[in-house]
């Protein structure tokens, strides 16, 4: 794909959905743009985002924001790349069956499937990650590892690149997944440029993803193991730290 070729983005959303993981990535490709020859920013949008869900009608994420998709899994146009983003209802979607043909018949399709938080799950569920490195949200990775093997799960990484598949941590590492995969697309500058405008200190690959938080409130490494029962689905979503015990976003 070249910068003049317009790259259609698709991020699935759905009822439980983790806002920034969708959100984020939506400002990375709504604003990123080539300059033109005396240095200004260009008009042309090289990505065309669209948000889809499965089916018509309001999606209610994580916090009660209300949004309305762009189109659904039955009506969208041919995407370049797939986005799957996380949240507590990434746990209901598992055993979505037709939802999960939907993301293995886009793989087969796209150039690039992609997931961020624990959208890992939705990739994971059809076998896309097995035999590959992958990441999720700190507090879902001994999950990710309990219930599929086959992955080599990356506690220590933000953004997990294996080529067709990329993958992130939680939440905002979803800001810097978008990045790279402008700057994979679209070039260097172009993803600087947009992180720039965003005001957004980018973390490329290779930055170490952040860890749950000790007793003081003080971030650990992230290359911890979990005792049984310490992750729980929190109903509002979001993460709260409580000492010996941690709550899950998905």
């Amino acid at each position: 794909m070249t910068v003049s070729e317009q790259t259609t983005v698709g991020i699935l959303i759905f009822d439980g959905v983790e806002v920034l993981d969708f959100c984020g990535p939506f400002e990375v490709f709504s604003v990123a743009r080539a300059r033109t020859a005396d240095g200004e920013w260009g008009e042309q949008a090289p990505f065309r985002t669209l948000t889809i869900a499965a089916r018509a009608g309001i999606v209610r994420c994580v916090g009660d924001l209300l949004v309305q998709p762009h189109n659904t899994i039955e009506d969208h146009p041919p995407l370049d790349v797939l986005v799957v983003p996380g949240g507590r209802g990434t746990r209901r979607e598992q055993t979505n069956i037709p939802l999960l043909a939907w993301i293995a018949a886009q793989n087969r399709r796209t150039a690039l499937t992609t997931s961020v938080c624990t959208g890992a799950f939705l990739l994971a569920a059809n076998r896309l990650l097995d035999g590959l490195r992958a990441t999720t949200h700190w507090a879902s990775i001994d999950r990710l590892r309990e219930q599929y093997p086959a992955i080599d799960v990356r506690a220590d990484e933000r953004v997990v690149d294996e080529g067709r598949i990329v993958t992130s941590a939680g939440i905002s590492a979803g800001i810097d997944m978008a990045l790279h995969l402008v700057a994979r697309l679209k070039g260097e500058e172009i993803a600087v440029d947009a992180a720039r405008l965003m005001e957004y200190e980018w973390r490329r690959p290779g930055a170490v993803a952040l860890g749950p938080a000790d007793e003081a409130g003080k971030c650990v490494s992230p290359a911890f193991s979990s005792q049984p029962g310490n992750e729980e689905a929190e109903p509002g979503g979001g993460i709260e730290v409580i000492p010996g015990r941690r709550r899950a976003v998905g």
